[in-house]
């Protein structure tokens, strides 16, 4: 089954995502109100939009999945080649719209209008190989859209602006580019590599988009392995930012990673896919690979911190987890 516009799952949460069915066991995060979680579940090959307040999810628990398996609006991405891997869901709010950001690491990337399923953008960056990695995305306000390619050493910005489809692109390199973050304050589009945490200036125009690099700073360690690139929702001028060896916050006043910030020491650990913190409660979320698994980056569990607690997502294959906040 293709989780698409054709079967928008809420189950018995009724018309609103995010609330919650009467018999979800009463995890600490419901006490307080927690958001949504939004996983890549690469072992079903799906999105899932999960319920924060039960303690295990099965396959029929998603709020909300997505897949563009079996879904003619992406047939030119080829999915059933590309859409291997899947390794970015962030939500985002577009012109009124929100937005469902994701991608794969054998070359599919879209921009998923929730919750329709409806394309509003998508992309086939060699599909069928991992020739480009593609690993996170994020909107500008003109509404194109780029892609960080790991294996492909690059950020490309496409003019999706201009339609669904084929349209102009603009490639700046980056070793090992993993994440992207935009910086609507400081107008400028941050993106993590390997070894480096850099800016980008947008120019030219919505219709031949132009990227220049304006900066960059040394990630921490000696082979640090830039992975995760996420803002501090409770913090301003803060960003998250995850190397192979740790988890840190870069503040962007300061121009210094730190870790000064709350229950760091439990955070902080080894290859962290993915991290962030909703700034109602100020709980964090990550993923971290399990040991016995499928493939070696797999988890089944979503960690939350302040206070710790976990999430299982029974026969899972989760890379990354975010909270389900539109911004």
């Amino acid at each position: 089954m293709a989780y698409s516009r054709r079967s928008v799952l809420f189950g018995a949460v009724g018309t609103t995502l995010g609330a919650a069915p009467a018999t979800a066991p009463a995890a600490g995060a419901a006490r307080r109100g927690a958001p949504p979680v939004v996983v890549t579940d690469q072992a079903s090959k799906r999105i899932l939009v999960l319920d924060a307040r039960r303690s295990v999810w099965g396959a029929a628990d998603p709020l909300w999945a997505f897949s563009p398996l079996g879904d003619g609006g992406y047939a030119d991405l080829r999915p059933d080649v590309s859409w291997v891997y899947p390794s970015e869901a962030k939500v985002r709010r577009h012109r009124g719209r929100t937005l469902l950001l994701t991608c794969a690491s054998f070359g599919f990337a879209a921009a998923v209008e929730f919750p329709t399923g409806r394309r509003y953008w998508g992309a086939g960056l060699g599909p069928g190989d991992d020739l480009f990695n593609p690993h996170s995305m994020e909107i500008l306000p003109d509404g194109n859209v780029a892609v960080a390619c790991s294996t492909g050493a690059l950020v490309r910005l496409y003019a999706a602006s201009q339609g669904q489809r084929e349209v102009p692109y603009a490639d700046a390199v980056l070793k090992g580019a993993h994440g992207l973050h935009r910086d609507r304050g400081r107008r400028v589009l941050w993106a993590i590599g390997d070894d480096e945490l850099v800016t980008y200036e947008v120019g030219g125009t919505p219709a031949r988009p132009a990227l220049t690099q304006t900066s960059a700073v040394r990630l921490p360690g000696a082979r640090p392995g830039g992975h995760d690139l996420f803002p501090v929702a409770g913090r301003h001028g803060r960003l998250w930012v995850t190397t192979n060896a740790a988890v840190f916050q870069y503040d962007i006043g300061r121009g210094e990673f730190v870790q000064d910030f709350p229950g760091a020491g439990r955070i902080s650990r080894t290859k962290v896919k993915a991290v962030g913190d909703d700034p109602r409660t100020g709980q964090v979320v990550s993923t971290v690979p399990e040991v016995g698994l499928e493939e070696t980056w797999w988890t089944t569990r979503v960690d939350f911190h302040r206070p710790d607690e976990t999430r299982v997502l029974t026969n899972g294959g989760i890379y990354k987890a975010r909270w389900w906040l539109p911004r």
